[in-house]
């Protein structure tokens, strides 16, 4: 133990040792790929004082550099706030900006920096393929007798070793902005314009029924082929854990009930690992490629005028689309949205994200009751009630501020950068891991109690009256309880333990659709509810709880008394 902590306070000593360079730039400008380059690593959790999960470190044997947030210009959002807090207690700042864009870019990072010690690195080289060596070189050095500080050029997908001893030796060299007009720096010419194909394609991606259908195909994409991967894994994992289970449903109680039972940790565990897990990271690595290759910046704009009258932006939908892999990231992440819409995005989150184990829950319902098509329709219920969700629940002024939200600039689609789309998935799974799985463990045994205590069968007791009034039989209450708690729940209420059959007696699909709504939306799981109260305070999370189930029962009732109604009709 004494050699251990001695290893921590040397490498705790190690890294106050090293002087901090706080990296800034708009989003997308290719820091995070440049820092790992630079230091050779993924990034680490940032200890900065005052700062968030989105400060990230990346240290090496010289500096300790500290990814910000990407900017996005005239916004309010919690991540600028942490990236002016880091630049506190900063050695000196780093700045990247896209070559083509580098004076549009600078100027609305200007009024952050103040008299800081300062470096530049343009990015994004081959966006100058027109202009040869010389012409570059020129340049690099008007620019640099303006500002006064030493400036790189460079592609940071692919940097090599003599660029990244330019940065480095740009840092060392870091100093206060001179006094200088922007008008004074010359632009760097970008590129030729795109082929004609590529123009075309652009063009497409402004069509916003198809700009829907690739925002929200990952999602579908995640879930479909994380279940038949584990689909074939599921009974041998099954098997292997039986014995275990059987020992530990002697235990005396309540840790049989905790660790096995039904809801259990341990009971629960193939059900993480099987399902929710591997969509998360294929959900987590497609979208990552849409982020790389500038696809999401398009699909965002694009729809960005549609969303405009429910409180959101183009930008806050990447977030809610994030919510399909899993809410918890997704709720974090909301720190980049604008003050305005942050609050719409995280409700749009909690209700209408169907995260990895709510839409696998789902389907398999629709599967075992032999009602398969009603997949494509639920998901186009649950996006129709959370538009209208978001319209009642989101003020006029709050949806007139939105609708001055200002988007990044659109550069040129470009190849994925696949060290990119690696870091984001590992970051993904590290956010799961640290965030979500001590959570879900929680619950586990909060669930686990409640069975115990009988609890749960009181609670379904209770609401076995009020399923009447949504056309469903007594036993769909157990699912609705369950389903409040966590979002597979839904399943474990209405599907026997084999899941290739109903325990509970449905009639119509207008039933399965009602109890699978109901049950999956009531509530958000509590593992959203925790993330939520320490994102936005416990106020809003309470509120937004009361909130989603009145409109979620109102919204129950009428698809259970339209699909009675139709039913009737056809009959």
């Amino acid at each position: 133990m004494k050699t251990e902590r001695t290893a921590v306070d040397a490498r705790a000593s190690l890294t106050a040792s090293r002087p901090l360079v706080v990296v800034l730039g708009l989003e997308s400008v290719g820091k995070s790929s440049l820092l790992s380059a630079l230091s050779g690593r993924f990034a680490e959790p940032s200890a900065l004082s005052g700062s968030t999960l989105h400060c990230e470190r990346y240290p090496d044997s010289s500096w300790d550099w500290v990814d910000t947030p990407g900017i996005i210009t005239g916004s309010d959002a919690v991540t600028v706030r942490d990236a002016l807090d880091a630049m506190e207690s900063a050695e000196s700042i780093l700045i990247v900006l896209r070559a083509h864009r580098a004076s549009e870019e600078l100027a609305s990072l200007l009024p952050m920096l103040g008299s800081r010690k300062v470096a530049i690195v343009l990015t994004f080289q081959d966006q100058l393929k027109s202009m040869d060596k010389n012409a570059r070189q020129e340049l690099l050095t008007i620019w640099k007798e303006n500002t006064g500080v030493s400036i790189a050029l460079l592609d940071s997908r692919a940097p090599d070793a003599t660029e990244l001893a330019t940065v480095r030796t740009a840092v060392m060299e870091a100093s206060p902005l001179k006094s200088f007009k922007l008008g004074e720096l010359p632009a760097f010419p970008k590129k030729g314009s795109s082929s004609s194909w590529a123009r075309k394609l652009e063009q497409t991606l402004g069509f916003a029924p198809l700009s829907l259908l690739l925002l929200f195909g990952p999602a579908w994409v995640a879930v479909t082929q994380a279940n038949a991967l584990a689909d074939k894994f599921y009974d041998s994992v099954r098997t292997f854990q039986a014995p275990l289970l059987s020992w530990l449903n002697q235990l005396p109680a309540p840790l049989a009930a905790t660790l096995g039972g039904d809801y259990g940790v341990v009971a629960m565990f193939p059900f993480l690992l099987l399902y929710a897990l591997p969509t998360i990271l294929i959900f987590t690595g497609l979208l990552a490629i849409y982020k790389s290759t500038g696809l999401i910046d398009r699909l965002s704009y694009s729809l960005h005028p549609w969303l405009r009258p429910f409180g959101l932006g183009g930008r806050d939908l990447v977030r809610v689309v994030m919510g399909f892999g899993c809410n918890v990231p997704a709720v974090v992440a909301t720190r980049s949205c604008s003050s305005c819409s942050r609050g719409a995005c995280v409700s749009a989150i909690s209700f209408g994200s169907a995260c990895s184990y709510q839409l696998p829950a789902t389907l398999a319902v629709f599967a075992a009751t032999g009602f398969v098509w009603l997949g494509p329709i639920y998901l186009v219920v649950l996006a129709l009630t959370t538009l209208l969700y978001l319209r009642a629940t989101t003020p006029l002024a709050l949806r007139q501020a939105q609708n001055k939200q200002l988007l990044p600039a659109l550069g040129n689609l470009r190849p994925p950068d696949w060290g990119a789309v690696l870091r984001e998935t590992i970051q993904s799974l590290r956010d799961f891991v640290i965030m979500a799985l001590p959570i879900f463990i929680v619950i586990c045994f909060a669930a686990g109690l409640l069975q115990w205590s009988g609890a749960l069968a009181w609670l379904t007791h209770f609401l076995t009256p009020v399923m009447a009034a949504f056309h469903l039989p007594p036993e769909a209450a157990l699912a609705v309880v369950l389903g409040s708690v966590r979002k597979d729940g839904l399943a474990i209420g209405l599907l026997n333990g084999d899941w290739d059959s109903s325990k509970v007696p449905f009639d119509t699909p207008a039933q399965v659709l009602t109890a699978v709504y109901l049950a999956g939306v009531l509530l958000p799981c509590l593992v959203t509810v925790v993330s939520v109260a320490k994102e936005m305070r416990a106020g809003f999370a309470l509120k937004m709880v009361i909130r989603q189930a009145c409109f979620a029962a109102l919204f129950s009732l009428c698809i259970a008394w339209f699909g009675a109604l139709l039913v009737s009709f056809v009959s």
